[in-house]
């Protein structure tokens, strides 16, 4: 305490004061100078706004400019604005027939020097008219080659030649704690630049994209703008940013440079993204189950449901399956699947690993090109047959199934559950439920289901994969001593 109270006083007397060894080192170490960069990408980087053609309505007034740059952040995002700004009336078009009015405000950055532009889905849905600003202040009206709105990837061309394209980095490359910064039009205040380190990668916060997610400032009107590394190359798209007040609270995302590449090339060249799918509904794999059942590592996505007459029945996946592979590449997070599946062109036939009650399968589907999902049939209501209190130790009563019923859920086996108490209630288990499998033994019938639980060890948990309507998981019950 004395040795800071002694240095505080030197500094105020504009004396010497020797500092700890650690502070010294520190001072070695100097904060990144943006200014180079902003010199070398900055020209690259585009103000864009959108118009959009509304109903004529009667009397003065209408949202200022500024009022809507605002909101283009609280429609991407749902977010209330009790107190704050409104759209009021619309100005009538002298002919009655609507006129157009500022949408939002967004940013881009050039890709090629004859004028594509890439920018997100979100900023351009629904615009009558793009507008793009260069840094020189000239303004071309942009044609939009395509948008997807999955990815939040949009592209868009303007005439012109000679443009200042920006280079793409390696996002592999890439480190967390890495120095990034941002260009920008927040609140329209266009090439603003602000900056901040990499917080974490491979965030999953969408079914097709593992984000960037950083600290560095970006509010409404940043969307669309480029992520750029201390080597000058964009790494990634500005995005979304996580907030409960509508403005920047230190958690931004930002989409991969890799992946936004490769579907504005589809747009590019179709002007629509082609996405592979198999027909499964799939969920996390969590420990305790991965334990259970002997998977060992908590990884790869569970099966809950096959959709009927998709890739996946036909190739023999099925509810309860735990996919631990496609093509090869190992299914970390249940996250990875969709995009791995996504990005496998439409007619592929590709590698996959399946872990089934205890063993690994290998089994090959023909990739389908993605459609709308299909809802979830109701399980079927037929008068129960007569009970049996076989499962008392888990919870349970249970009955055979009929033939029909079987025929329905598409499965060659299993007890429907007439009720669940205790244990099985508690681990989620509910009427109409059908139990397909206990402790990895898959149950044929009433017969095989008093055989099974009759062995289990009372002092462990027993896993029990069941199948609600066309979904299937697993529960963990502890039986009743």
């Amino acid at each position: 305490m004395r040795v800071w109270a002694l240095a505080w006083a030197f500094a105020l007397t504009g004396a010497t004061a020797l500092m700890p060894v650690g502070d010294a080192q520190a001072q070695g170490r100097t904060l990144p100078d943006f200014t180079d960069l902003v010199d070398q990408v900055g020209p690259s980087v585009v103000n864009i706004r959108t118009l959009e053609r509304v109903a004529a309505r009667p009397g003065p007034g209408g949202g200022s400019g500024s009022e809507e740059e605002m909101l283009e952040f609280f429609r991407r995002f749902g977010i209330p604005l009790p107190n704050g700004p409104r759209q009021g009336p619309r100005p009538q078009a002298p002919d009655g027939g609507g006129a157009q009015q500022p949408r939002g405000v967004g940013s881009g950055f050039i890709l090629t020097a004859d004028g594509l532009i890439m920018t997100n889905a979100h900023v351009v849905e629904g615009a009558e008219e793009v507008l793009v600003t260069l840094t020189d202040k000239r303004e071309f009206k942009a044609k939009l080659i395509g948008a997807d709105k999955r990815t939040d990837v949009a592209v868009v061309k303007i005439e012109a030649t000679g443009l200042p394209a920006v280079k793409l980095g390696d996002v592999g490359r890439l480190r967390v704690g890495e120095w990034v910064m941002a260009i920008g039009s927040p609140f329209g205040l266009e090439n603003t630049v602000t900056a901040g380190i990499v917080s974490a990668k491979q965030r999953d916060t969408g079914d097709y994209l593992p984000f960037i997610q950083t600290d560095v400032a970006i509010n409404p009107g940043n969307s669309g703008g480029p992520l750029i590394n201390m080597r000058g190359e964009v790494v990634g798209i500005n995005s979304q940013i996580y907030s409960r007040s509508g403005g920047f609270m230190g958690i931004s995302f930002a989409i991969p440079i890799d992946e936004a590449t490769r579907v504005g090339e589809q747009l590019r060249v179709s002007g629509r993204v082609s996405r592979g799918r198999i027909g499964v509904q799939i969920e996390q794999v969590t420990k305790d189950v991965a334990e259970s059942i002997g998977l060992g590592k908590q990884q790869g996505a569970l099966v809950r449901g096959v959709e009927t007459g998709s890739p996946a029945e036909k190739a023999g996946i099925e509810a309860g399956d735990i996919i631990t592979r496609f093509d090869g590449k190992v299914i970390e997070r249940f996250g990875d699947l969709p995009r791995l599946v996504g990005n496998t062109k439409p007619g592929t036939k590709s590698a996959v690993t399946v872990f089934r009650r205890g063993s690994t399968r290998e089994l090959s589907v023909l990739i389908a090109e993605i459609e709308p999902d299909k809802p979830v049939a109701a399980a079927p209501k037929e008068e129960k047959p007569r009970a049996s209190a076989a499962g008392q130790v888990l919870g349970l009563v249970v009955s055979e199934l009929s033939d029909a019923q079987k025929k329905e859920l598409k499965i060659k086996g299993g007890v429907k559950v007439d009720a669940a108490t205790e244990g099985a209630a508690q681990a989620g288990l509910r009427e109409g439920d059908v139990i397909v499998a206990v402790a990895n033994t898959e149950i044929g019938g009433m017969k095989d289901f008093e055989a099974v639980v009759g062995k289990v060890d009372r002092s462990k948990p027993v896993n029990v994969l069941f199948r609600r309507g066309e979904w299937a998981q697993y529960a963990l019950i502890r039986p009743t001593r």
